[in-house]
């Protein structure tokens, strides 16, 4: 099988319309196109719904779903709210902080930035509770080429002990990157 993308990602939308204008005023989304049915094509079942698409940048598309007729929407309760989230990559540290300044004067409480020593981050939900990353790479180099160097291993160890491994260390604060890879 020869994968060439993501066609695009689906979540559901409390409200079409105000997920639509929340992603075109804060991330500068266009909306592409909407598909509206009674039916549910894939199965029959009758369930009208309004599939919203969206254009995330670079062939990205970010779709909805509005189901009128279903019980209201709720999160994974069995997931912690931080776990599931949309990551978009911004330009750089300037874009993010820009764009933190803009999400936090239009009233949206922003998390961060928050380092990740290969990128840092802000956080923030959209209007159907999603929780929403922007992300501005500040990688050094040789950090992610050693970082899929030892994912291997850190699989690996993971899985039998189902403790943090510690191939990567540097990337928490602890230690140095290293100037020569590890064995």
């Amino acid at each position: 099988m020869d994968l060439k993308r993501i066609h695009h990602v689906a979540y559901r939308c409390n409200d079409a319309k105000e997920t639509v204008e929340f992603y075109q005023k804060h991330l500068n989304m266009d909306f592409m196109l909407a598909i509206a049915e009674d039916e549910v094509p894939s199965t029959g079942e009758p369930d009208p719904y309004m599939h919203l698409f969206l254009d995330a940048g670079n062939g990205n598309v970010l779709a909805f779903f509005e189901l009128p007729n279903q019980e209201d929407m709720d999160r994974d309760r069995n997931t912690p709210e931080w776990v599931q989230h949309i990551a978009f990559e911004v330009e750089d540290m300037d874009a993010l902080l820009a764009a933190k300044e803009r999400l936090t004067a239009a009233g949206i409480e922003v998390l961060g930035p928050t380092e990740h020593t290969i990128f840092k981050s802000i956080y923030f939900f959209d209007p159907n509770g999603h929780r929403l990353e922007l992300a501005a790479n500040t990688a050094k180099p040789g950090m992610l080429e050693e970082l899929k160097r030892v994912a291997p291993a850190m699989l690996e160890e993971w899985a039998r002990t189902k403790k943090a491994p510690k191939h990567a260390a540097w990337l928490h604060g602890d230690g140095e990157f290293p100037a020569k890879p590890e064995d």
